[in-house]
């Protein structure tokens, strides 16, 4: 039924007010589209950053699966094999701990995700550009992470027979010259540097130490063994763009070692697992269990001489070896500052600095298996703690 108005004509029923539930209902469902419409923006769009993550964690005393060449079929075999030399069995974990990183740039992590990171202390949200430089291409990354990776292979097994008492015959080889360099011409890739001014340097590092000590401009005579030969040759270091004295080489350290070590570990780049590997290595060649069978996490480049050194992702790998069920960490100690208030409950982080110091670690768990004791004793034993390396740090 209508009402009229004064001219006849009809009108619609005027509407009742809206009550507070009502409204509130309104203001509800347009929240709630909002949310919706929120949601899907995040999910879809693209955010600049990347999420580095715990990644796959490898026991160096165990085994992994390769592929068998010509099908997709895999076998497992020893991560760390030795050939040449006396063996001896093994048991428990020595683990190399891995970072995932989530997004690469042709496929970045959504807004979504990067803020689920932010609340995840297990992960780290980075600027993609910090880890894709986008002038360093796919190609040469990858380059770049194997020739990382198997350097550090070298230097491990050079580090664990040397502390084994192997006599490790080594030199710096030539691998190539930057453009301009003055040493392309007196020296040929693949030439071995044996000594510097009558000293043999072990390192690349030590062989840059010298040259600074000569300085800029200064002959220096380089002993090369080429073709089989031995030979003395002349050089003058320059001052490089960056201002640091050179020779305008890329070298890396050549070993000629007594026996075979073989280690197998596809898919992954990089020099941070060096120290695990010098420690496989030297449990397998040591009768015992240099570990006493546990379950012991660790992570830490290496160098020939035995050297540890700081890695990328500690808070990742620590977060790895709580999720490989490893309560006992060894890290370098240079990575100490990011370590305190970033370990997950129930691990103990131990800092070495030195292959000899991790084995000494190594040791002493032996006795202290359980994470409280480990570090309840450790300073009467003289083993240093992360929180015990930065404390020293600040006083």
């Amino acid at each position: 039924m209508y009402s009229s108005d004064a001219s006849g004509a009809p009108r619609e029923p005027s509407r009742p007010p809206t009550t507070p539930a009502q409204r509130r209902w309104r203001w509800g469902s347009a929240l709630v589209a909002g949310a919706i419409i929120l949601t899907v923006a995040l999910t879809a769009t693209p955010a600049p950053y990347v999420i580095e993550q715990p990644g796959p964690t490898f026991n160096t005393l165990g085994t992994v699966s390769v592929a068998v060449d010509g099908s997709d079929q895999k076998d497992k075999v020893p991560l760390i094999s030795i050939d040449g030399a006396t063996t001896f069995p093994t048991d428990g974990n020595l683990n190399l701990l891995t970072v995932n990183v989530l997004g690469v740039p042709d496929s970045l992590p959504s807004w979504g995700d990067v803020i689920v990171a932010w609340f995840d202390r297990s992960r780290a949200v980075v600027p993609v550009d910090a880890v894709f430089p986008p002038d360093v291409t796919n190609a040469d990354r990858e380059k770049e992470n194997t020739a990382l990776m198997v350097n550090s292979q070298h230097d491990a097994v050079a580090a664990a027979m040397t502390y084994e008492g192997y006599h490790v015959v080594s030199g710096i080889e030539v691998l190539g010259f930057a453009q301009g360099s003055a040493s392309d011409g007196p020296l040929k890739k693949g030439d071995v540097i044996a000594s510097i001014n009558g000293f043999a340097p072990q390192s690349v590092a030590q062989l840059r130490e010298k040259l600074v000590d000569a300085g800029a401009g200064t002959t220096v005579t380089l002993g090369v063994l080429r073709d089989g030969q031995m030979r003395d040759i002349d050089v003058a270091p320059y001052k490089n763009d960056a201002g640091d004295t050179v020779l305008g080489i890329g070298a890396s350290v050549a070993y000629d070692f007594p026996f075979d070590v073989t280690i197998r570990l596809d898919d992954v780049g990089g020099p941070s697992a060096g120290m695990m590997f010098a420690l496989g290595i030297i449990d397998k060649l040591t009768p015992g269990n240099l570990n006493s069978g546990l379950n012991i996490s660790g992570t830490g480049t290496i160098d020939n001489l035995g050297n540890v050194g700081p890695i990328g992702g500690i808070r990742q790998k620590l977060f790895g070896a709580k999720n490989t069920g490893s309560p006992l960490f060894l890290a370098p100690a240079e990575n100490c500052d990011a370590v305190v208030g970033n370990v997950p409950e129930g691990i103990a982080v131990f800092a070495v600095s030195t292959l000899s110091e991790a084995i000494t670690v190594l040791k002493y768990l032996g006795n202290h298996s359980t994470p409280d004791v480990a570090l309840a004793d450790a300073a009467a034993n003289g083993i240093r703690t992360c929180d015990s390396v930065v404390a020293s740090a600040q006083k």
